[in-house]
Formats: structure tokens, sequence, C-alpha cells
């Protein structure tokens, strides 16, 4: 097996990437590397699905709990980190394993895009902040269609800061440029039916809820991360905050959060089948084909 080889296991969230990833780990060698934007913060375990230690204990995984839930965690930062995880387990003769649900984060690596220098403005952040996603897409797309096509309306964190690139340089967003990595990569997306894929979306944040989910956003609270940054981090983070700080009931956070899961999971899904290089698969026996054909 040439140690030039990169597998990238990606699809929606609740769809079985961990479970996956650790299994062709433990069968090919492999080391496994996070690829999801909130897995990088410390203290934030059951709300984003982390790996638990003893699912750690074959297979040494990276970029988990790398940064302070106060600080801002860049695409740049993580690309950096990864690249450097890549080089490491290659050079140990062994096979890097790509696992997670944020798109950008993987693109950013395998097609080796580069981020546009733009220090942050943190005083124009603060006044971006006060509006809604809902007003933040409708400004970017007066300044910038082109970069507002094809973002995330609904997360303010990249819609903030692709204004604040247009606001420094008085230009659009730049085409990103690229260089990709220096590897062979396969792509194995799961795919599940909606029906199937909602039922484990239910399933696994009534699990998160009932092994202390709540009691998590709770302790970051306490341990000095406002219910504001919180909100941020989207999903589970700011519904349990909603309901901490009694905008919520318990009932409404449940039924709601089900809901904005279900949504994003399509919007993962809709990122995925962009990009053609994606191998569709439904269990680890499809898997298996084609990594047995891609590793000889």
């Amino acid at each position: 097996m040439s140690i030039r080889k990169l597998i990238v296991i990606a699809g929606p969230t609740s769809s079985g990437k961990t479970d996956l990833s650790i299994r062709i780990a433990r069968k090919y060698n492999g080391e496994v590397i996070s690829a999801d934007s909130r897995q990088v913060y410390k203290g934030m375990n059951i709300g984003t699905g982390k790996v638990t230690k003893k699912e750690m204990k074959y297979v040494p995984h990276y970029l988990l709990d790398v940064a302070s839930p106060n600080t801002k965690f860049t695409v740049s930062k993580y690309k950096k980190l990864a690249e450097r995880a890549i080089k490491d387990i290659q050079k140990r003769d062994k096979l890097p394993i790509i696992a997670g649900g944020t798109g950008f984060y993987i693109q950013a690596v395998i097609d080796g895009i580069i981020i546009p220098e733009v220090k942050p403005d943190w005083k124009l952040r603060r006044k971006l902040e006060r509006k809604t996603a809902e007003e933040l897409f409708g400004q970017l797309k007066k300044l910038d269609p082109k970069r507002a096509s094809a973002i995330d309306r609904y997360n303010k964190r990249r819609l903030i800061r692709a204004l604040e690139i247009v606001s420094k340089t008085k230009k659009p967003v730049p085409s990103l440029k690229k260089k990709p990595i220096d590897s062979d990569v396969l792509i194995l997306g799961i795919r599940k039916n909606p029906k199937e894929l909602n039922k484990l979306i239910e399933k696994r944040l009534l699990k998160r809820i009932r092994t202390g989910m709540i009691a998590e956003v709770k302790k970051l609270h306490k341990q000095g991360v406002p219910f504001k940054r919180l909100e941020d981090f989207g999903l589970e983070y700011r519904y349990v905050a909603f309901f901490l700080q009694g905008k919520l009931t318990k009932e409404e956070m449940i039924k709601k959060l089900q809901k904005e899961i279900e949504h994003y999971a399509k919007r993962q899904i809709t990122w995925f089948k962009k990009d053609k290089r994606v191998k569709w698969i439904k269990n680890y026996n499809d898997a298996q084909k084609l990594l047995t054909k891609f590793l000889d």
C-alpha cells in the first residue's frame, strides 16, 4: 500500500461516520483526523458527538480539543493542523482518514484552498453580530452576489467573515486559490434515506440529552463561556442555551432541535452532492469494496 493515500469519510450528521472511520482505521492500519468545526473545542463532547476515550483506545485521533470555546477557530488553522497530521501519519507508514461533516474543512485540505489573509475587525464583527442571519445574507447578496450564491445562508460566522473580507478589501471575496494535496484521495459519502436519517437523528438526540448534554452546556457556561457564544455554535448548544435561559421549555427545545438538525443534515448532503468525486456508500461492505481497489 502506498503511504501517499488519503481516505475521507463524509456525510450528514448521525449517518455513522465515526463508527465507520474507526472500523476502517482498525482494519487498514489507519489514524483518524476529525473534520468537525465544533469538535475542535475543549469541553464540547456530548453535543458534538465527539469520539469517546474508549472508542479512541485502538485508533489515534487528531484535531479534537485543540481550542478553547472562547476563541475563534478558523478554517486556515484547521487546514494547517490537518496537513501537519496527515504528513505525520504518512511518515509513519499509516493511513490517514479524515472523518467529519464540515464540508469546507475537508475541501480546504484536499483541494489545498488558500484562504484570503484578512485580519479580524472586532469592531465590525460586534456590529454585524447584532444582525440576524437573514439580514447578513441580504447584505452579502447586495455586495457580493457570487459569494452569496455559494455560502451557507444560515451560518452567521461565515456570513460575517465574508462581509468582513468585502468591507476590508472593498472588493468581492476573491475566488479561493487551490493547491491540491499531494496524495491520492478516496472520498466516501455515507448515504441514508431521509426517513432513516431522521430516525437516527432523533435517536441520537434523545441519547445525548439522556447522557448529560444539558449538564455539559451548563458546565461550559459556568466555566465562563457566555450564552451568546454558546448560541453561536448553533444546533445543540444554541437550543440548550435557550432552554437554560428559560426561553424554551424542554419539550420545545427537543422539538425545535430535531427540526434544526434535520435541516442541517440536508445542507450537508447538498454540499457533498456537489462534489462529483464522492463515492456514495450504504455500509461497511460497500466501503470495503472501494477501499480494496483503492489501496491495492
